[in-house]
C-alpha cells in the first residue's frame, strides 16, 4: 500500500517490526476500528456522500485515536505509537513534496488524445516512476493526461493509469516505490531488483498496455482534433524540476545510507528526521516560488494531499493491531511460508495495508526459514545473492525476495488503499467530472477481472510450488 511511494521512516533507523514478537499481541477486537474504516471508505462517496465528504477527516481521526488510546495505556504501547508515526511523517511528507513541486511543472502537449498517445503516455509514466517514484510520475503526467483526452475519457482511462504510472511502473528501482526502498535499507543491492524484476516487470506491462490499446482504440474520438495541433511538448515552471530532484536527494539522507549523518529521531525523540524537515520546507518554497501559470493550468489545489493526510493517519494508526498479527504469524510460522503462501499473502495484504511494513514482516519472516536475520546487512545481500536452505527444497532464498517484492508493489493496484498515488489520481480526475469508479466498482469491474489473471500468471510462471 502508499505508496512511495510512502513508508520510509524505516529509513531513519527504526526497527524493521512494529512490535515485538514475543510480546503480548492487541486483541482481535482492536482490529474493528481498522476495519471500519477501509468500509466507510469504500461506501462512504457511494452510499452517503454528503456526510462523508464533510466528516471524513473526523471518522479517520476519532478512529484513529481509538486504537491510539489502547497503546497508550498498552506496556511498550507509546513506543509502538512513536513508530507509526515516524512512518506517517515520512510517508505524508515525501507523498506531500511530490504532489506539491509536480503540480508547478505544466506539461502541455500539442496532439489530441489518441490510442498511440496515450499509450506513449503510460509507457513513459511507468519508465519515469522508477526515477521519481510512482507518486511523482502520477502527478507529473495525469493533467495532461486528462487535458489531452477531454471528450473521451472513460473510467478505464483512469484505471489504467493507476494500474500502470501509480503502481507496477515503479517496480524496477529502490526509488519506485517505498518497499524496494526499504529493502535497500536493510541491504539489498540497488541494481538487484532491476536484475530480478525485469522479466515480470516487461510482461504485466506489455499486457496491460496492449490491453489498453486496444479498449482505447474502440473508443471514438468525441471531438475533433483542432488543426493547429503540431505535437509539440511544452513544459512551464521548468525551476520546479531542479526541486523534484532535491525530493529524490532527500529521501537518501538517512544514517543507514550516509555513516555519521545526524538523527534528530534518536536524538530528540521526536516523530521525524533531517529528511523530512528538508522534504517539508522544499514543499514551501517550491509552492511559494511557483510558475503561477503552471498552476493554474494544471487547476492545483490541496484538496488531493488534505484527503490522503487525512484518510492515512487513521489508516497508519487503525493497522498497527493487524500489523502485529501478520508480525507474529511470520515469526512464528517461518518454516511452513512456502513461495506460493509468501506471494499471495504479501500481495493481497499490500492491497489493503501498507506495502512497507508488509514488505519487511514477510521479509523477516523468509530470513527466518534461511536462518538468517533481518537486521544484519550482510544477511539480508546473501540472502538477496540467493542461498540454500534445507526446508525450501531446490529453491534458493532470491526467489523468495523477487517474489516479496514483485507482490508488495503490483497489488498495491489492486485497490484505492493500496498506494497513495491511486487516491491522489482518483481525487485529481473527479474534480473534472471525469466518470470515476468507485471503491466496489473497481475493484469488481477492473481490478479482479483484468489484473488477477495477470497476477495468477506471475505466480505459475515464477512462484508457483
Amino acid at each position: 500500500m502508499i505508496p512511495p511511494e510512502a513508508c520510509l521512516a524505516e529509513a531513519a533507523g527504526t526497527a524493521a517490526l512494529p512490535h515485538d514478537s514475543q510480546g503480548e499481541m492487541p486483541p482481535l477486537w482492536l482490529l474493528l476500528p481498522f476495519i471500519a474504516l477501509l468500509l466507510m471508505i469504500a461506501s462512504g462517496p457511494l452510499f452517503y456522500h454528503r456526510f462523508w465528504e464533510r466528516h471524513y477527516p473526523k471518522v479517520s481521526v476519532v478512529l484513529g485515536l481509538a486504537v491510539a488510546a489502547w497503546y497508550a495505556l498498552a506496556p511498550h504501547g507509546f513506543q509502538t505509537l512513536h513508530h507509526a508515526m515516524q512512518e506517517y511523517f515520512s510517508f505524508i511528507a515525501l507523498v506531500g513534496a511530490l504532489f506539491i513541486v509536480s503540480g508547478g511543472i505544466l506539461i502541455t502537449i500539442d496532439r489530441p488524445g489518441r490510442p498511440f498517445t496515450n499509450l506513449l503516455i503510460l509507457l513513459v509514466g511507468a519508465v519515469v516512476a522508477n526515477f521519481i517514484g510512482t507518486t511523482g510520475a502520477s502527478m507529473l503526467l495525469i493533467r495532461p493526461y486528462l487535458r489531452i483526452n477531454k471528450g473521451r475519457l472513460k473510467p478505464f482511462h483512469i484505471v489504467f493509469f493507476i494500474f500502470i504510472v501509480s503502481n507496477i511502473g515503479g517496480g524496477l528501482t529502490p526509488i519506485g516505490d517505498p518497499p524496494l526502498f526499504l529493502g535497500f535499507l536493510k541491504g539489498v543491492p540497488f541494481f538487484w531488483v532491476l536484475s530480478k524484476v525485469l522479466l515480470p516487470w516487461l510482461m504485466t506491462l506489455s499486457g496491460l498496455l496492449a490491453l489498453f490499446f486496444f479498449l482505447d482504440s474502440r473508443n471514438p474520438q468525441m471531438t475533433p482534433p483542432p488543426t493547429s495541433a503540431k505535437g509539440g511538448i511544452a513544459v512551464t515552471g521548468k525551476r520546479n524540476i531542479a526541486f523534484l530532484a532535491l525530493v529524490i536527494l532527500a529521501v537518501f539522507l538517512d544514517p543507514v545510507v550516509i555513516a555519521g549523518f545526524p538523527s534528530i529521531q534518536q536524538r530528540w525523540g521526536v516523530p521525524f528526521g533531517i529528511r523530512e524537515l528538508i522534504l517539508g520546507a522544499v514543499s514551501v518554497v517550491a509552492y511559494k516560488t511557483a510558475n503561477r501559470k503552471a498552476l493554474e493550468g494544471n487547476e492545483f489545489n490541496f484538496e488531493p494531499i488534505r484527503e490522503v493526510a487525512f484518510l492515512f493517519i487513521g489508516i497508519f494508526i487503525t493497522m498497527i493491531p493487524a500489523l502485529e498479527l501478520i508480525e507474529r504469524y511470520a515469526a512464528t510460522h517461518a518454516a511452513e511460508l512456502s513461495i506460493s503462501r509468501i506471494y499471495w499473502m504479501t500481495g493481497l495484504l499490500s492491497g489493503v495495508l501498507d506495502n512497507a511494513p508488509t514488505y519487511l514482516n514477510f521479509l523477516a519472516g523468509a530470513l527466518g526459514k534461511f536462518g538468517l536475520d533481518i537486521g544484519m546487512a550482510s544477511d539480508v545481500s546473501r540472502f538477496a545473492a540467493g542461498t540454500g536452505s534445507p526446508v525450501s527444497g531446490d529453491l534458493t532464498s532470491d526467489i523468495y525476495l523477487t517474489a516479496i517484492s514483485v507482490a508488495s508493489v503490483f497489488f498495491g493496484a489492486m485497490t484505492y488503499l493500496g498506494n497513495a498515488p491511486n487516491f491522489m489520481v482518483r481525487n485529481i480526475a473527479a474534480q473534472t467530472e471525469t466518470e470515476v469508479p468507485d471503491f466496489f466498482e473497481y475493484i469488481y469491474k477492473y481490478s479482479v477481472p483484468i489484473l488477477l489473471p495477470f497476477f495468477i500468471a506471475l505466480w505459475l510462471l515464477f512462484f508457483y510450488q
